[in-house]
C-alpha cells in the first residue's frame, strides 16, 4: 500500500469541509470522514486507477459528497494536493506544490 501525504492546505481543506458538515450534522461529519478515508484507501492501494486532471495531477470523486481528492503520484508516495468542493472556485490548487 503506498503511503499518502497531505499538502499543508489540502489539510485545511478537509478541516474546513468537516467543520461544514459537523455545523449542521454530527453524522454527516462522520459519514464524510468515512467517505475521505475509504476514499484514501482506495487511492493507496491503486493510485494509478483514477483519471488524470492535468499533468501529474488525478482525481477521485467521493460517491456520496461533492468533493473529490486531487493528488499525484510519486516515486514513494502519494500527495494530496487538495480536497476541492466539486462546485467551488475551479482548479483553485493549482499551484500548491
Amino acid at each position: 500500500m503506498t503511503k499518502i501525504e497531505f499538502h499543508p492546505e489540502a489539510e485545511l481543506d478537509l478541516e474546513s469541509a468537516r467543520s461544514w458538515y459537523r455545523e449542521r450534522s454530527q453524522i454527516a461529519a462522520r459519514a464524510f470522514v468515512t467517505e475521505v478515508l475509504r476514499a484514501l484507501k482506495n487511492i493507496a492501494v491503486s493510485p494509478n486507477a483514477w483519471p488524470r486532471t492535468r499533468a501529474n495531477e488525478r482525481r477521485f470523486v467521493l460517491k456520496r459528497f461533492p468533493y473529490s481528492i486531487i493528488y499525484r503520484t510519486r516515486e514513494n508516495d502519494v500527495f494530496v494536493t487538495a480536497i476541492a468542493h466539486q462546485r467551488r472556485l475551479p482548479d483553485y490548487w493549482h499551484g500548491r506544490d
